[in-house]
């Protein structure tokens, strides 16, 4: 493990946190039972037969953990419109809009990625605060953090939220927050637990003064503004833009070809390379950009929670927010809206909407995850069945 963030075998430079290596190191000792060549570090691209069966069943076995989270968000849900026919419930609406998730399916089962195990994690937490037990879904979220940072793009909606609705015990009857009511237990409780999960995945790295070294792997900046793919953000946009530009500028004779960067901006590796227009990105004004699309939800969450509701109309505002504005976003975030709008999108025909205009935009935008032409009839028919689904279900439940 003292060796996990100074490997460099791959182009592709390990970026999960401490957490999903020792998750890596509980599998390999069932993986050698299958095939133990695929255990070997430095066999890159390795992939028998016996490789892929064990990557298909153990991604099965540990998307328990995300059936099991989407019972517990189901449980959280209004269980009106009991008297009628089973299909017809809200319950059993998000159970099928959460399990058949045609992204969900598209990033753990045939890209592959443990992601159904991770948001499984995300969803429990969800559902934990809904049920106000609150320490328990501080201590789920924080576990989620040292699985994959990814999360961190909805780490302020729960910092608010916990502070707002947990560490203040009540509220004014204008809905403002009564500064008396703070409880300085219910502080403790929370740090103690973020303290303690941070402390048992970093513990050993600060020991032997690796920090730097695994944050250097956590935050590759390096890696440039965009990820291999292009997800559908604003820096998408702003990338075309100053390519059009370059073209019209060298048509126009105001640009030297010579002296135009050759470099992928978006080839996903460790480098970082320059607009040739536009002013260039820099992380600092990602960051900037993203608090300032994420703020507003935030404050609202501050000033008028609405409970567990409001929290997750936040959670959904934020990782919108950093999805758009962040640096080197995989298109994969979108799902960090998409699976919590589920939830709202069962409950009220106006989230509804939304959600259906934002899975149907959100998962097209995943189609090149899946390049290869026999994938290419496979996921237009999933995300159809998927599409059709959404709509007539839902229709079928507000009308």
């Amino acid at each position: 493990m003292p060796s996990h963030p100074h490997l460099a075998t791959s182009e592709w430079t390990l970026d999960y946190p401490p957490f999903f290596a020792w998750f890596e190191y509980v599998l390999s000792h069932v993986a050698k039972h299958f095939d133990q060549e695929m255990l070997k570090v430095h066999n890159l691209n390795y992939a028998s037969p016996k490789t892929l069966l064990f990557q298909r069943l153990s991604v099965i076995f540990t998307d328990m953990l995300f059936v099991y989270a989407v019972h517990e968000c189901c449980l959280c849900v209004d269980g009106r419109k009991a008297g009628e026919e089973l299909t017809k419930k809200p319950r059993f609406i998000l159970a099928v809009l959460l399990l058949w998730n045609f992204g969900l399916l598209v990033v753990d089962h045939i890209h592959f990625q443990y992601n159904g195990f991770l948001f499984g994690l995300m969803l429990l937490s969800i559902a934990r605060l809904f049920q106000k037990r609150h320490v328990e879904g501080a201590l789920l979220f924080a576990a989620l953090l040292h699985f994959k940072h990814i999360y961190l793009y909805v780490a302020p909606a729960y910092g608010v939220y916990l502070l707002r609705s947990y560490c203040f015990t009540t509220s004014r009857p204008d809905g403002s927050v009564r500064w008396s009511s703070f409880s300085v237990v219910r502080l403790t409780s929370l740090g103690l637990v973020v303290f303690l999960v941070s402390a048992l995945s970093l513990g050993p790295f600060l020991a032997l003064d690796q920090l730097p070294q695994v944050f250097s792997r956590l935050f590759p900046f390096k890696r440039g503004l965009c990820h291999a793919y292009w997800a559908p953000n604003f820096w998408a946009l702003y990338n075309t833009l100053d390519k059009a530009l370059s073209i019209i500028g060298v048509q126009l004779k105001l640009l030297d070809p010579d002296k135009i960067p050759r470099g992928l901006m978006t080839s996903g590796l460790v480098q970082q390379l320059e607009h040739t227009v536009l002013p260039s990105v820099t992380p600092l004004a990602t960051l900037i950009c993203t608090l300032v699309a994420i703020l507003p939800s935030v404050f609202c969450l501050w000033s008028k929670p609405q409970g567990p509701r409001g929290f997750l109309r936040c959670v959904v505002l934020c990782a919108l927010g950093s999805f758009l504005f962040g640096w080197h976003v995989h298109e994969k975030a979108i799902l960090l809206a998409v699976l919590p709008m589920s939830l709202l999108a069962v409950e009220k025909a106006e989230e509804a909407s939304i959600f259906l205009i934002l899975t149907t935009t959100g998962h097209y935008s995943l189609f090149p995850l899946l390049f290869t032409a026999p994938e290419l009839p496979i996921k237009i028919l999933l995300m159809l069945l998927f599409t059709v689904y959404s709509i007539s279900s839902l229709r079928m439940l507000f009308r």
